[in-house]
């Protein structure tokens, strides 16, 4: 078993690159499980790759999320891989039909994880789609002691698609070199990334930086950001000045107003789509992952993040959400007050459903 390692990726394009690296040298096993997998050019070559693995007798199995993936779930290519003898699995299925209707985005995977040999794991934010090769987004690459439980966490949804059940997971992984995994599942007493970021945030000292793509969080996750900063804290939210759903941008405006008066200094980054999901706090405890911070990943979604309690990792996190904050537009107080009563009432229209956002 090698050292333990680990190395951060902050766009989409690089963290394909090193993913398809790692896969171009696997000797016994691949799995992969992934929300968003297009047919397109980056996806194909991904898929080319999986056929020649699995043709030099690589173990490749498949995990995508059939509303997320739905045009490579309506293609033949699940068929094709099957032919090259790779097992390809989606995850709660639904009628065609229902694609369009927004209740299909409710309990799916939204998960993002490579796990190569049981040695080396890539997870974070990153979708594999080509209109996505720009966007500001964050992965981490780990290898060693985790990959043992990267695996438990794959095979644990595995078999969730396998029996049509849902199988609770562990509360807690064991930390490896200041590193652990959580989950977060929509069922009671599961909610493992959610609870942790409350508990962090509650007893932060000195500073809270948030990034997220979509901020649409209850009143239990709102509440605690507000009080945070209201103690003296300084929190620090990062999203995107617009992003790829226009809704969710008119309601997390709709805080806006809140977070202001509470002390909250919000930033909207405006270089590309910010698709990253990250927190710091106090250099003390970090996290990244796939889980924004609204009601899907809250209360709807599967997920996974790492978290870390080691500077040097919360360090260049917080640097590089440094650098974001250099490509961004601060809302200022004054400013956001004197917008118009069309965009006020445009982002108090979105509240009656900002639980399903």
């Amino acid at each position: 078993m090698p050292d333990f390692d680990w190395k951060l990726y902050s766009n989409s394009r690089e963290s394909w690159e090193a993913m398809y690296d790692d896969c171009a040298k696997a000797k016994e096993s691949i799995d992969f499980e992934m929300y968003i997998f297009d047919v397109d050019e980056i996806g194909q070559r991904f898929l080319d790759l999986f056929i020649k693995k699995s043709l030099e007798g690589v173990h490749v199995r498949l995990l995508f999320d059939m509303v997320g993936s739905y045009p490579f779930y309506i293609s033949e290519l699940p068929e094709e891989l099957s032919r090259s003898g790779i097992e390809v699995r989606f995850f709660n299925p639904v009628s065609p039909w229902r694609i369009p209707n927004f209740t299909s985005n409710f309990f799916r995977t939204h998960t993002k994880l490579l796990v190569i040999d049981q040695e080396i794991v890539h997870t974070g934010g990153v979708n594999i789609r080509d209109s996505m090769a720009s966007w500001r987004d964050s992965n981490v690459r780990l290898q060693g002691g985790l990959a043992e439980e990267a695996g438990y966490i794959f095979a644990r949804m595995w078999r969730v698609v396998e029996e049509g059940k849902f199988l609770p997971f562990r509360k807690h992984s064991v930390y490896v070199k200041n590193f652990a995994f959580r989950t977060n599942s929509p069922h009671l007493g599961q909610r493992f990334v959610y609870n942790e970021l409350i508990d962090v945030i509650r007893n932060a000292k000195k500073y809270v930086y948030l990034t997220t793509p979509y901020f649409v969080p209850d009143i239990r996750l709102l509440r605690v950001i507000r009080l945070a900063a209201k103690r003296g804290v300084d929190v620090r939210l990062l999203i995107p000045r617009n992003s790829n759903f226009k809704t969710a941008d008119l309601a997390a405006r709709s805080y806006f107003t809140l977070l202001l008066k509470s002390g909250v200094k919000i930033y909207r980054y405006t270089d590309s789509m910010l698709h990253a999901k990250t927190a710091v706090v106090d250099r003390s405890w970090a996290m990244i992952g796939s889980f924004n911070l609204d009601s899907l990943s809250l209360l709807f979604n599967y997920e996974l993040n790492v978290v870390s309690d080691s500077e040097d990792f919360a360090f260049e996190l917080q640097e590089i959400f440094m650098q974001d904050l250099q490509k961004s537009e601060q809302v200022m107080a004054q400013e956001w007050y004197k917008r118009s009563y069309l965009r006020k009432s445009l982002e108090m229209v979105t509240w009656p459903i900002h639980k399903f956002l």
